[in-house]
């Protein structure tokens, strides 16, 4: 496992990461840079799994996973994306974000009806 891994450093850190050292055969890598991995002796639905990108570190999530891959990872399809021919690809498609909720940068909506509830703010002790 550890020559696999890369070395004694590279499976620490695999390790780290990911909770678990496993060997398998790449399958692919999306545009994100995260491996895809599977090997079919392991038992099913512990069969797949993804080693995401280095410059994510430790704050990765699920919604992290493209959705051409999130298929191939929840076997709803055998084929991963890359040999999969008959996927469409069309312009007006977006680009995949993942989950901002809980972040600085999640959405709030502009509210244009007033608070019902004013916020208390004491007054200044006079001197």
């Amino acid at each position: 496992m550890v020559r696999e891994a890369g070395g004694l450093k590279q499976a620490y850190l695999k390790l780290y990461r990911n909770d678990d050292l496993k060997i398998g055969t790449l399958v692919g890598i999306d545009k994100y840079g995260n491996k895809y991995f599977e090997n079919p002796y392991y038992f099913y639905g512990r069969n797949r799994w993804i080693e995401f990108a280095p410059h994510v570190n430790m704050d990765y999530d699920g919604s992290m996973i493209p959705a051409e891959w999130y298929g191939w990872m929840h076997y709803k399809t055998d084929l991963p994306p890359i040999r999969d021919g008959c996927r469409p690809k069309y312009k007006w498609i977006a680009d995949h974000s993942e989950n901002l909720s809980g972040t600085k940068e999640a959405y709030y909506p502009y509210s244009t009806t007033p608070n019902k509830v004013e916020a208390w703010e004491p007054k200044a002790k006079k001197q």
